[in-house]
């Protein structure tokens, strides 16, 4: 239940990291978000980052919400900082800490100019199965962490784009597509969105041929970036995951302060 839930939480927050500042001397910035099953809420977030100069750190934290914090007691805390390197946030150091029930496991990968040097995983994984994919040295080079890895400074081509993902354990990339723009307004922010089609494509750290995988694979998602009124970048507003058991909403209820 760990990888499952882990991959659905990565899957959000993937959706939903937070915006940056990038600018100023130094700020701080708040994004929330709500995540419903339908119109039924599952999940909540938060995202606040500290910019100073080109320096960047973000802290966020996930938790079941409604029913589904009494059915599960799933939560996840995050951490990740870094740089601004050209038209990209480029990690130095990105933490997952992921609690289901009374499990925890605690991820932590050190990267120096886009390429992962050390991946500590706690408590050690159990002996892979057969159809595990494993992670190559080839697979940790020029990759993005999977949080900052969505805040696109202005000028940077935010879709259509390949996001070259590693959150530890798995090795994926997503495949963005230009599909538009859409009218967005929430509390923080009013104006246009640009519109995103996703792919999910996986490289390695994953079992092949697992349900939940094969289906992300065959689906297209949509995610929508949004510039901050006051910072020059663009992150996602809001996203939809489509799943076996109905579409996932992700939508910002805060965007800036």
């Amino acid at each position: 239940m760990i990888a499952r839930g882990k991959s659905i939480f990565m899957a959000a927050t993937m959706a939903l990291a937070g915006v940056s500042p990038l600018f100023a001397a130094e700020a701080r910035h708040t994004s929330e978000y709500s995540i419903n099953l339908g119109i039924l809420p599952i999940a909540r977030a938060s995202f606040s980052t500290r910019m100073d100069g080109p320096n960047y750190s973000i802290s966020g934290s996930f938790s079941a919400a409604g029913l589904a914090s009494v059915l599960k007691d799933i939560s996840g805390k995050t951490t990740v900082s870094g740089a601004k390197r050209g038209h990209r946030l480029q990690a130095n150091e990105y933490s997952l800490v992921y609690k289901d029930g009374k499990r925890v496991r605690t991820y932590d990968v050190v990267y120096r100019n886009g390429n992962v040097t050390s991946t500590t995983v706690k408590p050690e994984p159990k002996p892979r199965p057969d159809n595990w994919v494993e992670v190559k040295d080839r697979d940790l080079r020029s990759v993005l962490d999977p949080i900052s890895g969505l805040i696109i400074p202005a000028g940077g081509r935010i879709c259509p784009t390949r996001l070259p993902i590693y959150d530890g354990e798995s090795r994926l990339d997503l495949v963005l597509s230009s599909s538009g723009t859409k009218p967005f307004k929430t509390n923080g922010f009013s104006g246009d969105a640009i519109v995103c089609k996703a792919r999910y494509v996986p490289k390695s750290g994953y079992r092949q041929g697992r349900k939940d995988i094969e289906y992300l694979k065959s689906i297209s998602m949509e995610i929508w970036f949004a510039k901050s009124n006051n910072m020059d970048v663009y992150a996602p507003v809001y996203a939809v995951i489509p799943t076996r058991v109905g579409q996932v909403y992700i939508t910002a209820t805060k965007y800036g302060g």
